[in-house]
Order: C-alpha cells, then structure tokens, then sequence
C-alpha cells in the first residue's frame, strides 16, 4: 500500500501502530523515557511533514525507523552517555553523605512494560523483550557511539538483516559488519553487559518485600537479599553494596522511608512500585520510583528513582489518600 493511495486516517493509523515499538527502539538508543517519548513524537511529526516525498518507496515501518534513527542520532549529538551510580565510582557505606544531585540527563531511568511490549504475544519473545531493556543491558547500550548502538539494536535486538540497516544508514554492508563487531567487543568488556538476567518475577518474594517495607521490618527485608545486592538511588551518585550496608541505610540516612506505602508496576522486565512517603497529613506522597531486581530466589538489584515525574510516566497516581477509618 502506497500513501497516495490511502486516506489521512488510514495513514494516521499505519503510524500509530509502530509507536509501541519506536519507543522501545528510541529508548534502548537514549536510556531515557522521557526523550524516547520526545523522539517518537519527533518523528511521527516529521513523517508527516515529509509524506509527499516519501511515495511508497519503502515499508511504511523502514521509513519510520530511517526517520527516528535520524532523530535519536540528533539528539545523543555533543551529550554525555546516561549511566547509573554503579558506573562511576566505588560503592559507598551507609555513613556516606548522599551528596549534590545530578541532572535527570545523567541517569538512565526506567521504563514502563505498556510502552514498549506488546500486551500478548509468545511468552518466548516477551521474555527476550524484557531481556533487551533491563537496566543494565540499557547501561551498557550507552557505552557506544551512538551509530554503533544503532547498529547492534537493530541486528541483535530488532534482528534486521545486515543489507536492510545498511540501506537505514545509508552505508555498506561492511560497514554494518564492522560496527556490530566493535559494540560486541565493547559490550563483552563491561561485566554489567553480561551479568545473569534477573529472573521473572518471584510473587511470593515480591509479597514478602512489601509487607517487609510497608512495615519497616528491616530484619526481615535484609533477608530478602542476595549477599551481592546492589542499592541505587539516582539522582545521587552514591550506591550500595550488600545487605549489611543497605540494612544500616535503612535505618539511618534511609529512616524516612518508614511508614512508606508501595504500589506495584512493572518496569525493564522487573517488577516494580511506586514508593509513597507519609505526607504528613495522613496520606502518602510520591519518593521513588523502586525498580527490584530478582535472581536466585532473592533480591539482588533494589533501584530507587527519586524523579517524582516518573510517576506519571508509568500512570502512578499523584498521591494516596489517608486510609479511610473503620
């Protein structure tokens, strides 16, 4: 089907059925929600605006990709790679200062399951998918130019044939070659890139974190733990390692998380919560979006978000009500 031949409508909705996989794509390419969200918008504009010249030469989906490919290249141009706490520095004690923030543009930040799975599917994709986007294979992807990220995305990731990204970028199949031969190297050298993928989610584990946290229990939370656990907390640059730190955070610099309340979501193939500290005024506001990371029957990840503005992204509400009396 050629768009001359098709009405706006019909066009409109040709785009729109690719917005759930351009997100995912423009996401591994940025390592950030909100810019993924800003480049597919970026390029259903420009496919607009450029349908007169586009003709039917191609697939309506190689167009769109040719197009956000473009714009994700603009937009990493002369910016430094996202990256979480665990890459740029030693691991810190629970007596360390937090420290000064840093931009929201420094960190890769999660993503939500509904903007970039597909609500159904064969459970052996799904799994692949939320393979593709966990966190540290997002960190990772970061690491590479960004042409060489573009190309190991779409043959490893995408798996497009080497002549079809050639033709995207407009260069040789060698070249293709070449460039996914390097972002493997580069991936292969960082342990985070090959580190064992957390595993799905463990409901009787996660049920026991959240009774564990809602009641401040830290004891029993500490036991949740794998002892190589790692504790982030973006945008500070300080991160933990193992229970015993984590466990002192908690009830030190960390005690204002009693009392929280969680809600649970999903996120980069994890389970996930939004984490509501008390407002006092009886409810509860927005801290932290929680990213948990699971792997041999315990806790081995627990990333803390603290950009409310995340809450909205993953259809979090905006606050809880005080609990109603019996």
């Amino acid at each position: 089907m050629t768009l001359d031949t098709v009405s706006s409508e019909v066009l409109s909705e040709d785009l729109e059925q690719h917005r759930r996989e351009l997100t995912g794509y423009c996401y591994r390419m940025l390592g950030s929600v909100f810019d993924a969200d800003d480049a597919v918008q970026e390029t259903m504009v420009r496919a607009w605006r450029g349908i007169d010249g586009f003709g039917g030469r191609s697939a309506v989906r190689s167009w769109l990709y040719r197009i956000a490919t473009n714009v994700c290249l603009d937009m990493v141009r002369g910016r430094q790679r996202r990256a979480l706490p665990a890459d740029m520095g030693p691991s810190s004690t629970a007596d360390t200062a937090l420290g000064p923030t840093l931009p929201e543009h420094a960190w890769v930040t999660p993503i939500p399951h509904s903007r970039v799975l597909p609500e159904d599917g064969d459970p052996a994709e799904l799994a692949v998918a939320r393979e593709t986007i966990r966190l540290a294979f997002i960190t990772a992807l970061q690491r590479l130019p960004a042409r060489q990220r573009a190309v190991l995305i779409l043959r490893e990731v995408l798996r497009w044939r080497a002549t079809e990204v050639a033709e995207l970028l407009e260069t040789s199949v060698a070249s293709v070659n070449s460039a996914l031969q390097r972002a493997r190297a580069t991936l292969a050298a960082h342990d985070d890139a090959s580190e064992p993928s957390p595993a799905p989610a463990d409901q009787a584990l996660l049920d026991r974190y959240v009774d564990a946290f809602e009641r401040y229990d830290i004891t029993s939370l500490v036991s949740l733990l794998h002892t190589d656990a790692v504790m982030s907390m973006p945008p500070y640059e300080l991160w933990l390692h193992g229970p015993a730190e984590m466990g002192r955070f908690f009830l030190g610099q960390g005690s204002g998380c009693e009392g929280s309340r969680l809600v649970a979501t999903a996120a980069n193939g994890c389970a996930a919560f939004g984490c509501y500290h008390p407002n006092g005024q009886g409810g509860h506001a927005p801290w932290a979006l929680q990213v948990v990371e699971i792997s041999g029957g315990r806790i081995v990840g627990h990333h803390n978000f603290l950009d409310t503005n995340l809450f909205a992204a993953f259809g979090l509400p905006d606050r809880l009500p005080a609990a109603s009396s019996a």
